[in-house]
């Protein structure tokens, strides 16, 4: 059995610092598994299960569609250009990672952990944000148009040249957030100082 046959079945759970770019890691089983500090850049986890696994490593461009990645640490990830297509994310900890350009949306993400992210052009549309903390995110530039983001927490957050078209800001938290430029045609601001 090869190094990646045993990692995808689940038989290696400390993999913190392995070299996996590129590797092709579709419907591995990694749950509870430690990839902290690992080269994942460009690799396919295409329908992986990473329920609780500590994915504080870079990611970036790799394939996370239909992923299982809830209960994830993914805190400081380099999760740059990631797509995120139908994967399952929540309670997962997002914390000051690196999501710049990724693609989230239509995902549902209600509760899950953005303090601090870096989500600058990121494809939020359509995205279920309720009750998730963006607070200090840089979302400049992001599409978030149609996302639900009731009773989200956004405060501190630059929104700087957002999509927020046709958004749902119901009851959201907003203190001190940056709106240069951002577009809020047809958002929903009830409850909001921004209301009215």
């Amino acid at each position: 059995m090869t190094n990646i046959e045993a990692i995808s079945k689940g038989k290696i759970k400390m993999l913190s610092g392995y070299h996996l770019a590129g590797a092709d890691l579709s419907g591995a089983e990694l749950a509870d598994t430690d990839l902290s500090q690992a080269n994942l850049s460009g690799a396919n986890l295409a329908g992986a299960n990473l329920q609780r696994a500590i994915l504080r490593a870079n990611l970036r461009g790799a394939d996370l569609s239909g992923a299982d990645l809830r209960g994830a640490d993914l805190r400081n990830a380099d999760l740059r250009g990631v797509y995120f297509g139908n994967a399952q994310v929540g309670d997962s900890s997002f914390g000051g990672a690196f999501l710049a350009g990724a693609t989230l949306g239509n995902l549902d993400l209600s509760g899950v952990d953005f303090r601090g992210a870096d989500l600058r052009a990121v494809n939020l549309a359509r995205a279920i944000l309720h009750h998730a903390d963006l607070s200090h995110a840089n979302l400049s530039g992001a599409d978030l148009s149609g996302a639900d983001l009731e009773e989200a927490i956004l405060n501190g957050a630059v929104m700087r040249g957002a999509n927020l078209t046709g958004a749902n800001l119901l009851c959201a938290a907003i203190e001190d957030t940056v709106w240069d430029g951002a577009l809020l045609d047809r958002a929903c601001l009830q409850g909001t100082p921004l209301e009215g």
